[in-house]
């Protein structure tokens, strides 16, 4: 098993009209990693999530998740590799509004023709608060309540590196805070590899590094007090 939930080799991004999203970035994500990537719009901070989590391949430079390249893979392959390796965690949550909380959890493993672990998915319900809300319906829930499911959705697969694409953005800042103990605990007591993209600096703080990106590149890196370089 590689030691890198995620690498990217100078990967480069480019769309039609010259526009650059990314230019020549290389990340190593280790496993059980905590990674904050801030940057205003347009720095290409969203353009890196859609390429280290396979929803996009570069137009050069390589792409591994769990030690499978997807960067050169077509749709259906890296499909695939995401249900397997990936979870998602969105700021407008994506829960199917006509499935209960726990369909909604386990719809990543009946699309991919899995029965869940009974042990891991209780061990997450009980984790995440929601054992009491099985049988609710999304619009029955908070918004805090929603993140969780989705969280725990993300993770019901045992993925490889879970992304978090502005996952508190829509929360007020106790339940922001509620959601990103959450992350941290994760990261902390299962070794879950974690990737945010955020706008929210207090957000950013909980992760083990901090990258900012400009200009399509990797324009400084801060390593949070206390954890590992």
């Amino acid at each position: 098993m590689s030691a890198d939930a995620v690498v990217l080799t100078s990967v480069t991004r480019g769309y039609p009209g010259g526009v650059t999203g990314l230019d020549d970035v290389s990340l190593r994500v280790p496993r059980g990693d905590f990674l904050a990537i801030m940057g205003e719009s347009g720095s290409g901070k969203s353009t890196l999530l859609h390429c280290a989590s396979g929803l996009d391949v570069p137009t050069r430079g390589s792409v591994t998740i769990g030690g499978v390249e997807v960067g050169r893979m077509g749709e259906a392959r890296r499909a695939k590799v995401r249900r397997e390796q990936v979870g998602f965690v969105f700021q407008s949550y994506n829960l199917v509004p006509s499935l209960t909380v726990r369909q909604n959890i386990t719809l990543p493993l009946r699309l991919a023709g899995r029965a869940p672990d009974d042990r891991w998915l209780g061990g997450l319900i009980e984790r995440t608060g929601l054992a009491g809300l099985l049988d609710r319906m999304p619009d029955e829930l908070s918004g805090g309540q929603r993140q969780r499911v989705a969280v725990t959705r993300a993770l019901v697969a045992r993925p490889a590196v879970v992304f978090a694409d502005e996952p508190t953005g829509a929360l007020d800042e106790r339940t922001a805070a509620g959601i990103l103990d959450l992350l941290e605990s994760l990261v902390e007591d299962l070794g879950q590899t974690v990737i945010m993209v955020t706008h929210d600096p207090v957000a950013a703080a909980r992760a083990h590094r901090t990258l900012r990106m400009a200009g399509g590149r990797i324009s400084g890196v801060r390593h949070r007090a206390g954890a590992a370089a």
